[in-house]
């Protein structure tokens, strides 16, 4: 069984001056001569960590870490203004031209997954296969799935009322996340410090499952901006008409993909998998029995390393 590869540290890192308000933080890491692989982290507003270099053979991949628009070590952290997935994916496009790279790979998690396919519509020409996990494709039906009545609620009802009952009174109706958005752009800083909590809480347990543990904390306004964040891509539909990745996954269907999900993924369930591989009928179709949502876990583990290392030997 294949585990992560030893820690290493970036041999080079940069922030990317996109425009006059962001500024991406990049890091490169591995065999500057060797072949180039993005890690793109999920969230929307997640970060890159130092565990995410190691899925790559430092001796074989450039490696490519970046932290997406207002995340992480990027500047400012939060801001919205000018952040949308187009502006992703211009990020992405403008690191591949600065970096020399003619083709590269991506390798991406659930939103990372989903801003691995919006990129490689938008510029197949400069992918040489992508690498996807958790696959979230931001179709109404899914944001049903995660906060609707029907929807993992049923699965965890308690926590569903916990974060319902987070909203004051006054702001309650029968759609849940237009309460969330009302409340969070409003001023009443107590309230949005309460959602935010809950709205966290909910994220982790539906991510995490079992191995989940509540602990309560002081909001920060760092915690806010986060969520925030998410919350701002939400309500956006994510910046793709319904159903855009599906209707035009045609244009990368010559490509190389592996598709890998976890049978036990409550955030983005099996469903979204299924269909892509429907439509990409090329794509290497990995199911994992016994893993959830996160990019954690022996048999996930084992299968995200497979597959950069089936790459070696895979004529691109």
């Amino acid at each position: 069984m294949k585990t992560l590869f030893p820690k290493i540290e970036p041999f080079n890192s940069f922030f990317l001056k996109t425009d006059s308000v962001h500024s991406v933080y990049v890091e490169q890491c591995g065999n500057p001569s060797g072949m180039p692989i993005v890690f793109l982290h999920g969230g929307p507003c997640s970060g890159c960590k130092p565990d995410h270099r190691r899925f790559f053979d430092p001796n074989y991949y450039h490696i490519i870490l970046l932290d997406q628009r207002g995340c992480g070590r990027s500047l400012p952290f939060g801001e919205l203004e000018n952040n949308t997935l187009p502006n992703l994916i211009a990020d992405l496009e403008q690191i591949r031209q600065q970096l020399k790279f003619e083709k590269w790979t991506l390798f991406g998690g659930s939103w990372g997954a989903t801003l691995a396919l919006a990129y490689t519509q938008k510029h197949v020409e400069h992918v040489r296969t992508i690498i996807l996990r958790g696959s979230f494709l931001a179709r109404q039906q899914d944001m049903n799935w995660f906060l609707g009545h029907n929807g993992v609620a049923l699965i965890y009802p308690d926590l569903w009322q916990e974060l319902y009952e987070s909203i004051p009174i006054a702001y309650r109706t029968e759609n849940l996340f237009l309460d969330l958005c009302t409340v969070l752009w409003r001023k009443d800083k107590l309230a949005i410090r309460r959602i935010t909590k809950a709205w966290q809480a909910w994220g982790g347990q539906v991510a995490l499952g079992n191995l989940y543990q509540y602990t309560d904390y002081h909001v920060t306004d760092h915690d806010i901006k986060q969520v925030k964040m998410e919350i701002h891509y939400a309500k956006n539909a994510y910046f793709l008409t319904e159903n855009e990745l599906l209707e035009n996954a045609d244009k990368i269907s010559h490509l190389p993909i592996t598709i890998i999900h976890g049978r036990n993924d409550l955030v983005c369930p099996m469903e979204a998998a299924w269909k892509l591989h429907g439509v990409l009928k090329q794509a290497n179709f990995i199911i994992l029995p016994n893993s959830g949502h996160i990019a954690q876990g022996d048999e996930m583990i084992d299968a995200l390393v497979n597959a950069t290392e089936n790459l070696k030997t895979t004529t691109l």
